[in-house]
């Protein structure tokens, strides 16, 4: 008894963290206008739902890859280079995105007098994001590995 109702509960919090970040990325998507902008990027307005389209199936195939725990059999020395180059320039244009839509480096660097330094801030940005991410790749990684 007390197990199907630890299930049960775990199942509601499954159901409602699924919840919480599905409508994250649709507020996301929609107050970005993300879908708007590529269509007008791409001069195809009337081909605009081809574009949610390949949200929505890119959405449901990753969901269903990671439920039932598909496994590709790939060379590991140069697809991890590959894999990690897109999903590092993904992130980074994400945030890219996120701060230009938001004006925030412009208005930090109005309010703080740094504007003669915008180039160094944008710098420093950089080289701490990608510094992070080769610690975590190369150090956090294999630390959890030996444990």
């Amino acid at each position: 008894m007390a197990s199907a109702a630890a299930n049960l509960f775990v199942a509601i919090l499954g159901f409602a963290g699924g919840l919480g970040v599905g409508s994250a990325l649709v507020a996301l998507l929609i107050v970005l206008d993300v879908i708007p902008r590529l269509a007008q990027l791409a001069y195809a307005y009337r081909k605009s739902i081809w574009f949610e389209t390949a949200v929505v199936c890119g959405a449901v195939f990753w969901s269903l890859a990671d439920f039932l725990d598909w496994r590709m059999m790939l060379p590991r020395s140069g697809t991890l280079a590959v894999i990690g180059s897109f999903d590092g320039i993904f992130v980074g244009m994400l945030g890219a995105a996120l701060t230009e839509v938001m004006n925030v480096i412009p208005i930090l660097a109005k309010r703080m007098r740094l504007s003669r330094y915008m180039v160094s801030l944008v710098m420093a940005m950089l080289l701490g994001k990608v510094t992070g991410s080769l610690f975590d790749w190369l150090v956090f990684q294999w630390m959890d590995d030996a444990s």
